[in-house]
């Protein structure tokens, strides 16, 4: 029994505030008034939604937790999954937007700047007026982050960065970058430091969205980074720890992808209970069939557990408890719930579920991504199976 962990959560409820329902209920009208209808036409256009997102802003859902000195919503975490589900439900581009931007962007710069950082750049981050990109991904580095070419060297009072990023969410349409850069390659990890950039400064060249097998609406793009000059008060947190806060970074950015993944299958359930509720078939509708019944609960089940997982990791990083492996668990469980939903959503439509016409193939592309990004199903199990042996002593 892992007693440290029933020590940390000895405090948690199960029961949502009045704050959380009120969050809760308030993105849902918003997403079924504004974003719902369009969501097929905006899939198929792959334009970025500038409009909705800025209507989301106006709301603050792009700094829901956030503290309010910086223009924050100040809310908690769990106000954000709440937030995340709601939209993802419908669009998981439009989710990962506001994941994205709130808690890798705008999060690392919350998480280790300093307060005339924080004053310069975070009001125009939480409010939306400006967008945030996270810039760690490389051509050649993908789940190891250290292998990272980019480099930012000392030139007198500023840094100058030179390498390439990839697989940037808001590469294209961002304005403030958080860039990862090696300012010591000697020295491994430790020679890892973090630059916030200014798309408009010179030699900051984003490329052209990607084309990709979902999250259509989600801009996605590669960043070059070509003799930059970053102001030396720039630097983010310590030099030399960037490596270190990133991975602080990624723990809270994977409760968000794992409440994304929960929209996305609550979105697959929805929808295949409407439609087997409609669907005549042998003079019966199927979803009075056990086999089809057999999946939908199977859905409802996997989705109560990883949303259940999805608060307790949000409880504990609001508790400023650890919470790295409850995070990757979260994610892990999430993500793969999410994929067995989609699948089986597409399997319950039938011919139907192979068509735009329907969401259940929306839902399918746009979860492969959950699996993948802020870390692979392969390295969550890794981060796993290490915070458990810490726990239990193993390599004593």
């Amino acid at each position: 029994m892992n007693l440290n962990l029933l020590e940390r959560t000895n405090n948690i409820s199960f029961e949502l505030t009045e704050d959380h329902q009120m969050i809760r209920d308030s993105v849902r009208d918003f997403v079924e008034r504004h974003v719902a209808p369009t969501v097929i036409e905006r899939d198929a256009s792959k334009e970025f939604p500038h409009e909705i997102v800025k209507m989301l802003a106006d709301q603050g859902l792009l700094g829901i937790y956030h503290s309010e000195k910086y223009g924050g919503a100040g809310f908690d975490t769990i106000s954000f999954c709440l937030a995340l589900e709601e939209i993802a439900r419908w669009d998981a581009s439009l989710a990962l937007t506001v994941a994205s931007h709130t808690s890798l962007g705008t999060g690392h710069i919350d998480l280790t700047g300093n307060h005339e950082q924080k004053l310069k750049y975070m009001p125009d981050l939480t409010s939306g007026k400006k967008l945030g990109a996270w810039c760690l991904t490389e051509p050649g580095s993908g789940s190891d982050a250290s292998g990272m070419k980019t480099t930012a060297s000392k030139d007198g009072d500023n840094w100058i960065i030179n390498g390439t990023k990839t697989f940037i969410t808001q590469g294209s349409v961002g304005h403030v970058y958080v860039v990862l850069a090696k300012t010591d390659p000697t020295l491994g990890t430790k020679g890892i430091s973090a630059f916030i950039v200014e798309r408009e400064w010179d030699g900051v060249k984003p490329g052209t969205p990607m084309h990709k097998l979902g999250m259509n609406t989600s801009d996605t793009s590669e960043v070059v980074f070509d003799n930059v000059k970053v102001p030396a008060e720039n630097l983010l947190g310590e030099l030399g720890r960037g490596f270190i806060d990133t991975m602080k970074v990624l723990d809270g950015g994977r409760i968000g992808i794992g409440a994304l993944s929960v929209g996305i299958a609550r979105g697959a359930l929805e929808e295949s209970m409407k439609y087997a509720k409609e669907r005549k078939q042998f003079g019966s509708s199927i979803g009075d069939f056990q086999a089809i019944e057999h999946k939908m609960v199977n859905m409802a089940v996997e989705i109560d557990a990883a949303r259940l997982l999805v608060h307790r990791a949000a409880w504990l990083k609001d508790q400023g408890k650890p919470y790295t492996k409850e995070a990757s668990m979260a994610k892990l469980y999430a993500s793969e719930a999410a994929e067995r939903a989609t699948l089986d959503a597409v399997q319950i439509h039938g011919g139907y579920g192979y068509t735009k016409e329907y969401h259940v193939e929306r839902f399918m592309r746009d979860m492969k991504l959950m699996t993948i990004g802020e870390g692979t199903s392969e390295i969550q199990r890794l981060i796993i199976s290490r915070e458990i042996k810490k726990e239990l002593g193993y390599n004593e």
